[in-house]
């Protein structure tokens, strides 16, 4: 069905459209853009969005990463802490899924035991995500692409960051509070505190380097969720990174600070004074394996690489 709205105007080639809306400048004609720009200049808007495409072009993913992340800039921080806390909080529902089943499994047939807990790991990562709320690892990389893009400063993204860091921790330490007083129904202590030692066992730079796999992982589930559209696809996107996660016990560092609560609140086996230095060293290793990892490779190879030179011709496509 048509609209009533009249056709676009042509727009010339310094007025190129992003797929947000935005008018590009001539620094940032890329091909898409310029497929675009001729699409709006040739059909009538429709009141259904049309889609085309199974899979989206790069370009459009790149642009909807920018425009959600640049949402996220502006933002006010008091809303951006209270959905960080709620992410923080539905986080513990993969610690309880998890320190349920290693609970239930013990320590025999290792191999066995980790497939099965890396099936249970991606439960409360689904639910979290497609709450839509601040969970910090999802979004290290889509808060970088706005700064690379030049529409957000450096100091902004430290902004961010440090707000849905400190909501997910608070959210997470309540979380973890509320598992150890339903403790009496859920038994699972005996997995919390085998979930904390998988934790505590490992020097500093093994740590470090796990959770740069497990932010690449997540960043890079962050960015096929853009490229899908449907909601079983982005299930099974979020299903299919945090699985790997779960299976490689890689250490991500919200649903670790989680696990690490719980086991210092159950019991005596972890001081919560040798937590601080472990949770900065995951949530570091998340940050650079999202931003550098994803945000930075994604940018650089999908904005320089369809990159177009003003030419007579493409001036002529998308006048």
């Amino acid at each position: 069905m048509q609209g009533t709205n009249t056709p676009p105007t042509p727009k010339s080639d310094k007025q190129l459209v992003s797929a947000s809306g935005e008018v590009l400048s001539s620094d940032h004609q890329t091909g898409r853009a310029v497929e675009r720009s001729q699409e709006n200049s040739e059909f009538v808007s429709v009141i259904v969005k049309r889609t085309d495409e199974t899979f989206r072009h790069p370009d459009d993913i790149l642009e909807k990463a920018i425009h959600e992340g640049k949402e996220q800039h502006e933002r006010p921080a008091f809303s951006l802490f209270l959905s960080a806390v709620a992410a923080g909080m539905i986080l513990c529902f993969t610690v309880l899924a998890v320190a349920v089943t290693a609970s239930v499994l013990g320590s025999e047939s290792k191999g066995f035991e980790r497939v099965i807990l890396a099936t249970v790991y991606p439960l409360g990562f689904v639910l979290c995500i497609l709450s839509r709320t601040q969970l910090f690892t999802e979004h290290t990389a889509t808060a970088v692409y706005p700064v690379l893009d030049r529409k957000a400063q450096i100091r902004s993204l430290l902004r961010l960051w440090g707000i849905v860091i400190a909501g997910n921790m608070v959210g997470g330490l309540l979380g973890a509070a509320m598992l150890v007083m339903a403790e009496p129904v859920i038994v699972a202590h005996v997995g919390y505190v085998q979930l904390a030692e998988h934790i505590m066992h490992y020097p500093a730079d093994v740590l470090f380097i796990s959770a740069v796999l497990a932010g690449w992982l997540m960043a890079l589930g962050a960015w096929i969720v853009l490229a899908t559209h449907s909601t079983i696809s982005q299930i099974l996107s979020i299903y299919i990174v945090t699985f790997v996660i779960g299976l490689g016990g890689l250490h991500h560092s919200i649903a670790g600070s989680v696990e690490l609560f719980a086991a210092a609140l159950v019991g005596d086996a972890i001081d919560f004074g040798h937590l601080p230095f472990t949770i900065l060293t995951m949530l570091a290793g998340n940050l650079v394996g999202g931003s550098v990892f994803v945000a930075v490779l994604n940018y650089g190879h999908i904005r320089h690489s369809q990159r177009v030179e003003k030419t007579p011709a493409n001036a002529k496509k998308s006048g």
